[in-house]
């Protein structure tokens, strides 16, 4: 009798044992009774009924990533490209991505494949190669929309590549290269045009700055000769008074101071070695006579002093 409670016992708690279910963080259980979806089970300890509550599917709520293979594409004017894209993607309703498709990941990938090749298909080339967040935020409208049935919501689509063919690769190379040595020998000219400029405007104020050194060397030139013309007017006019004042006297005065000058400039000179007169020297006697003359004048004779 004992042995049998025993054996009673651990049959009931093997019983319970087999009801017990622990989900895992991130993970989402389908509970099935007699084979009927009945139950999405969170996170934690679960305890269902043997044999007759099954789990369906493990589904997994974290976002996911899936990796759309490489295909080739046929733009709209007709260039075969290859592309390759991700799909990132969050299950928000467990029971709808367990039971209203057959295999989620392989629909969302076929669903991404077929729209791909619509959206780029509608493009050409060039716009496929510099629209690609055009065509990411196509796609991501469009499956987004689709799957939301599936109770998965598509968080983002991105094109990982864009690959056209060889000779169109190539021809785009050329171009750019083409383009960029256009670009330099714009630059490249319009340093030259800003260099001559700059030279240019250099020369202009040196000129300028040349004329207006001439301008003021000829206006302090023309200072200094009239200066000189007010100094000579001035002695002329003294000697002129002097003249009118004191009569032959003065007048042989000046010829002899001059004509006393001029003999002493010839004997100063380093060239001459012999000095001829080319006139007689009594004049010069007599000249220097009258100098005498005016001296003894002016001072006065000794004879008349008291």
């Amino acid at each position: 009798m004992g042995e049998t409670l025993l054996a009673l016992l651990v049959l009931v708690f093997l019983f319970l044992l087999m009801g017990v279910r622990v989900v895992r963080q991130g993970y989402v259980y389908t509970i099935e009774r007699l084979g009927r979806y009945t139950l999405a089970a969170q996170p934690g300890l679960h305890v269902i009924v043997p044999f007759v509550d099954r789990v369906g599917h493990k589904v997994n709520m974290m976002e996911q990533v899936l990796d759309i293979p490489g295909q080739e594409i046929i733009t709209k004017d007709n260039a075969m490209v290859g592309v390759d894209a991700i799909v990132f993607f969050q299950v928000l309703d467990a029971g709808k991505a367990a039971y209203e498709v057959s295999n989620l990941y392989v629909a969302i990938m076929q669903l991404t494949t077929t729209n791909l090749r619509t959206v780029m298909g509608s493009m050409d080339l060039d716009e496929t190669l510099s629209k690609r967040d055009e065509i990411n935020a196509k796609l991501l409208i469009v499956i987004d929309h689709a799957t939301a049935p599936w109770g998965v919501k598509i968080t983002r689509i991105e094109i990982k590549d864009i690959r056209p063919p060889a000779d169109i690769s190539n021809a785009m190379a050329r171009q750019m290269k083409a383009e960029r040595e256009k670009r330099a020998n714009i630059l490249e000219a319009e340093g030259l045009r800003a260099s001559e400029i700059l030279r240019a405007e250099g020369e202009k104020q040196g000129q300028i700055l040349q004329a207006e050194g001439r301008k003021e060397a000829a206006f302090r030139d023309a200072e200094a000769r009239e200066r000189l013309a007010e100094a000579e007017a001035a002695a002329t006019r003294v000697v002129s008074e002097a003249i009118a004042t004191s009569g032959t006297q003065a007048l042989n005065y000046f010829v002899a101071q001059k004509y006393t000058e001029a003999v002493a400039a010839f004997a100063n000179s380093p060239n001459a070695k012999t000095i001829l007169f080319p006139v007689e020297a009594t004049q010069l006697i007599g000249s220097l006579g009258g100098v005498g003359e005016l001296v003894r004048d002016a001072l006065g004779s000794p004879k008349d002093k008291p």
